[in-house]
């Protein structure tokens, strides 16, 4: 007879592997399920094969959201031994012209380098910035309440960010009189793969541009996005926690017996894992939820940096390859149009910038990834080759290697990825509230024990580790009748339980 876990979680991406750790340090019996054979879901760094030594981040590679988290923070990722290294430029947005908008760490210098629209960049993101812990508390809490701490210092902060929500998700906003700082900010907002312009895309502009300007800014993990997996899974196993790779679960009798069941998956997969088992009701709003347009992912290997004709453009640890706001707009439309856009909407990662240890013997990686439609088997490393090279002239002659993972391969390496979708569900407005229901606990799934605490569920996505982090705690009071609030600190009989 098998004996039967506290806690069995599936999936061992940020998420679950948060859950896991927030539960074993409760005293918990917990076992991770990954299909994989490697653990860490979208937060996984790799040798691909395309040269000796060099590896790649297989999806996230970027992570203003890891250090701003309050999860991550209460983890303290540094004390761990995490470098989370912060470049002089958080982004950049290179134009056709040979000009650039360049966002520093540093508002100031960013503010000038706006010239005449630097007062409305300062106006507009840099508020948000010197009150980022306010902005996060907002856009990253359970969508269900109002976060502890917000009330009352935070309300102005909280307006603010609404009115800016409207302004800049509009076609009748217009703060900028210039073509540099809007086309910056679309390129920020196109992170939420959405329409342009929409209030989810100027959500998630607000808060990622507002990080740019705070704390670490947009760091780059030493070693790559990996380091914040194994930081993790060395604190779970620390505790108890065990984790199972090569297991994927089909179906209820995958699981082992446990009193209670975290899916760090898509509502899909508890639909057809749990099939009747769950109410009617629940598992029909659950398959109501939409999955959005999707990402081609384009690892490079490089002889040397990217050659860019703006320099400046080359200190930036992400850059987004889109042109001005306008084309943006069109790109994104046509791959709402279900069509291949002639220059995608492009995102663009040199971890070299700041990490010199992912150089071996005189190459480096280059992550990139373009929105395509959900689904699309296209490989489009030739359409982001042409699209680098319209801004960095004579890129083709350092590039030594690539490998194209078209959206429709996306689940073949993490099945969250519906068609491509690495938001794990369509970013829309209605989405960002209503995420997986518009019910009052999102990561209830209708039959007790079994909880979602993927990003699929508030705060959605990004590497914060907040979806596994509020699922456990309801876990913690719903299953096991406990108050109790473990310690996220390394440091032991540290009390470090983060107020939100």
């Amino acid at each position: 007879m098998v004996a039967k876990r506290d806690v069995v979680v599936v999936g061992s991406g940020p998420n679950g592997l948060a859950a896991a750790v927030t539960l074993a340090r409760a005293g918990l019996g917990v076992t991770v399920l990954e299909a994989q054979p490697t653990v860490g879901g979208g937060a996984r760094t790799l040798d691909l094969g395309l040269a000796d030594g060099v590896v790649h981040d297989v999806c996230s590679a970027v992570h203003p959201m890891a250090w701003a988290s309050p999860f991550f923070r209460g983890f303290d990722l540094r004390a761990r031994g995490v470098e989370l290294l912060t470049p002089e430029v958080s982004f950049a947005q290179p134009l056709p012209d040979g000009r650039a908008g360049i966002a520093y760490h540093d508002l100031d210098r960013t503010v000038v380098g706006l010239e005449d629209d630097g007062p409305a960049w300062r106006e507009v993101v840099g508020r948000l910035a010197e009150h980022a812990d306010h902005v996060v508390r907002l856009a990253m809490g359970d969508k269900r309440s109002i976060p502890p701490g917000l009330l009352p210092g935070g309300v102005p902060t909280a307006a603010r960010f609404g009115w800016q929500v409207l302004e800049q998700g509009t076609t009748w906003g217009r703060r900028f009189r210039g073509d540099v700082a809007p086309a910056l900010l679309t390129g920020v907002a196109a992170h939420a793969i959405s329409p342009l312009p929409s209030l989810a895309g100027a959500g998630t502009a607000l808060l990622l541009a507002a990080l740019g300007h705070a704390g670490a800014g947009w760091p780059v993990p030493r070693g790559g996005s990996g380091a914040i997996v194994a930081a993790l899974v060395a604190d779970l196993e620390a505790h108890g926690g065990e984790i199972r790779t090569g297991h994927r679960v089909a179906h209820a009798g995958d699981l082992p017996p446990a009193h209670a069941y975290l899916f760090d998956t898509t509502p899909r997969t508890v639909v057809d894992v749990l099939g009747d088992r769950l109410p009617a009701r629940h598992r029909a709003a659950l398959r109501r939820f939409r999955y959005g347009n999707a990402a081609a992912k384009v690892d490079f290997v490089l002889s040397g940096p990217v050659p860019w004709a703006v320099p400046e453009v080359g200190r930036a640890g992400t850059v987004h390859l889109g042109g001005t706001r306008d084309e943006m707009i069109a790109a994104e439309a046509d791959v709402h149009a279900g069509r291949h856009a002639e220059r995608p909407m492009t995102l663009l990662s040199d971890p070299t910038v700041v990490d010199d240890s992912r150089r071996v013997g005189g190459l480096r990686p280059l992550w990139t990834y373009a929105h395509v439609p959900a689904g699309s088997d296209v490989d489009v490393t030739e359409a982001v080759t042409a699209h680098v090279e319209r801004y960095a002239p004579g890129f083709r002659d350092v590039v030594v290697a690539s490998r194209c993972v078209p959206a429709a391969h996306m689940s073949t390496h993490n099945e969250n990825y519906v068609d491509g979708d690495i938001c794990a569900g369509a970013t829309t407005m209605w989405q960002m509230f209503a995420r997986p229901t518009p019910t009052r606990d999102p990561y209830a799934t209708g039959r007790d024990g079994v909880y979602l605490c993927s990003a699929s569920t508030p705060p959605g996505p990004g590497v914060h580790g907040l979806s596994g982090w509020f699922a456990a705690r309801r876990v913690l009071r719903e299953v096991f009748c406990t108050t109790q609030r473990p310690s996220l600190a390394p440091a032991a009989g540290a009390d470090l339980w983060p107020d939100i």
